[in-house]
């Protein structure tokens, strides 16, 4: 999940590099680093963020055309200068920086020690470094041919890019697991870990499959296998503008995503969602329309916030389609050895579509003859081209670490692919396909009214910024927005908070009320709107703290609550896309009121690349 930005051409890289591991730090914060190519090696890092390396580089030496730069999220190895990347092997000749886990580093790294190697850091990359300088000497070979030989003997996930003094004119680079795109300019080629550090360079990209390995000079581009067979690299288009990724005016990356979700949420719906037509085209699904609507079941992998969206499709899924649905957490699906058979359908919800445990649990099911679809964001991504067919979300980037508009993306994914393949099965009736249609057509503008003021949220906020415990209660479609609710609070604003299925809250949780716990319900209208308004009335009876986000014109819970979030009415099935909203914004508001970096929650990193 770290950061990577390659560059090599004509222009000073240090400038190129930085700018792109600033774009890249969602990745991770704990450190940075650069490596320059100038006659010799000069590398400079810092524990910290990218600013503290601009920092410790001012007055530094930083000429050079090509370089490499890493912004760490760490795995082995506490944050600090010695294990922050790029590593120098032990003559000075080779500078790597290295995206994933090595698992089999320790006995490589014992095998080293007998040979006379030192180590000046705790990390799997300095291991993997002298490993190939190594197989460089004893076997007088390149360094391509020693990445070559390395990787064939470790274990584990690897994004590397490595320069040498032997390679006057060379980044070499390699994949598995970990993600890597070149961009292609004139005379000039550039390498990160996603396009963001690309866009305002070139929109000509290669994205580097796994077990290939790059040697990127100034003019050329070649791929090879690890057999070393050259491949044809395959040249696409950027969809994707500069302003997608700057702030826009906005404070924070994440305040900029919640309002955008109106905008991003209408572009997914584009041309898929035909009300008037009576139509949901979806060539993921029209060209297998069959194995979706046939499939004995459906199995959906994802995590965090996804499995949460994935939470929300089982309910849409088996109440439209009738068909059964397990959710399962994809760190713990790739590991129990599940029950997989041919023809089940395995749907993989995934922002970055790089997910390393996600990833690891298509490949599996793929083997057992599982159909996979995905629903992912980032166009060209690992899990969007081992799936079998898929839907984009095409919700663009997101930068903030605490997922917003890329959830209402695949709420909105999930739901269009409930109600076609229900329609097309006959499980829902022609007037429940178009009601929920038009229902699903209104989220844009509803969304909008919610973010049109948010004073009221800013005032919640403002009282509950300081305290120690939440519980998030809701049932039904809002159980798993309680449960997203609780975690963004979690991530942005470090408040312990639970979520809970309201009729579960007897069951262990009320034990914990009193007058100093908020206890946020979700309480929309719907069917389980009289059980949860019984809920409330069991918490106010213990004098615990009541936040209700209710439908608009709800005076029942507005006398029932000490505080109140409004959304517009709409059907319980697509009431999710619009009771999310609220808990975005007051997650964001305690954060602030906190002095919390709600762009960059610590210890987290956007997408995880490793397990």
């Amino acid at each position: 999940m770290c950061g990577i930005v390659g560059y090599i051409g004509e222009r000073e890289a240090y400038p190129v590099i930085v700018k792109g591991l600033k774009r890249l730090e969602y990745r991770g914060y704990d450190s940075a680093g650069v490596a320059l190519r100038d006659g010799g090696l000069k590398v400079y890092k810092k524990q910290g963020k990218v600013a503290d390396l601009e920092e410790y580089t001012v007055g530094k030496d930083l000429h050079g055309h090509i370089g490499i730069g890493h912004t760490r999220w760490a795995t082995h190895g506490e944050p600090s200068d010695r294990n922050a990347h790029p590593h120098l092997s032990n003559s000075g000749n080779l500078a790597m920086i290295h995206n994933g886990i090595i698992e089999n580093y320790a006995q490589i790294k014992q095998e080293l020690v007998n040979k006379g190697y030192t180590f000046k850091s705790d990390t799997d990359t300095e291991v993997l470094l002298n490993f190939i300088e190594d197989i460089q000497i004893n076997n007088t070979c390149s360094v391509e041919e020693a990445l070559r030989i390395a990787l064939k003997r470790v274990v584990g996930a690897y994004c590397i890019l490595l320069i040498s003094t032997d390679e006057p004119d060379a980044i070499i680079a390699a994949r598995k697991g970990s993600p890597l795109v070149i961009g292609i300019g004139k005379g000039e080629h550039f390498l990160a870990s996603d396009a963001s550090p690309i866009i305002e360079y070139t929109k000509e990209v290669v994205y580097v499959n796994d077990y290939e390995i790059a040697i990127v000079r100034r003019n050329e581009l070649i791929l090879k296998n690890l057999g070393n067979e050259v491949q044809t690299p395959f040249i696409q288009k950027l969809d994707m503008e500069l302003a997608a990724i700057e702030k826009g005016g906005y404070e924070h990356f994440m305040l900029k995503e919640i309002h955008e979700q109106a905008e991003t949420v209408h572009d997914c719906l584009r041309g898929r969602l035909l009300p008037d037509q009576g139509k949901i085209i979806m060539s993921g699904i029209d060209n297998h329309l069959d194995t979706l609507v046939n499939a004995p079941r459906i199995v959906i992998v994802a995590c965090g916030t996804s499995w949460h969206a994935g939470l929300v499709a089982e309910y849409m899924i088996e109440e439209l389609c009738r068909i059964p649905v397990e959710v399962e957490y994809a760190s713990e699906f790739r590991y129990r050895n599940p029950v997989v058979n041919k023809g089940d359908v395995i749907i993989a919800i995934s922002q970055s579509g790089e997910t390393a445990d996600t990833m690891v649990a298509l490949e599996s099911a793929k083997e057992k003859g599982a159909f996979i679809f995905g629903v992912v964001n980032a166009v060209g991504s690992s899990i969007a081209r081992i799936s079998h067919a898929g839907a984009y979300t095409h919700s663009g980037p997101e930068i903030g670490v605490a997922s917003t508009k890329a959830f209402t993306g695949q709420l909105a994914v999930l739901t269009m692919m409930a109600l076609k393949m229900g329609y097309a099965k006959g499980t829902i009736t022609s007037e429940r396909y178009i009601h929920l249609m038009q229902e699903l057509h209104s989220v844009p503008e509803k969304i909008n009214e919610i973010l049109k003021d948010t004073t009221a949220i800013q005032n919640i906020a403002t009282k509950y910024k300081d305290a120690e415990d939440f519980l998030f209660l809701g049932r039904g479609y809002n159980f798993p927005i309680a449960l997203e609710g609780a975690l963004k609070l979690k991530e942005i604003s470090y408040i312990h908070a639970e979520g809970y299925p309201a009729a579960e809250m007897k069951h262990g949780p009320i034990a914990l009320v009193e007058d100093t716990l908020p206890v946020l319900f979700v309480a929309t209208k719907d069917t389980y709107y009289e059980k949860i308004v019984s809920n409330i009335q069991e918490i106010k009876a213990r004098k615990g703290m009541v936040i209700s986000v209710a439908t608009e014109g709800d005076s029942l819970l507005e006398d029932m609550s000490n505080d109140i979030m409004y959304v517009p009415e709409i059907d319980e099935l697509i009431a999710p896309l619009l009771s999310v909203i609220p808990l975005q914004l007051l997650s964001y508001y305690i954060g602030i009121e906190r002095g919390c970096d709600v762009d960059k929650p610590r210890n987290l990193a956007k997408s995880v690349t490793v397990e």
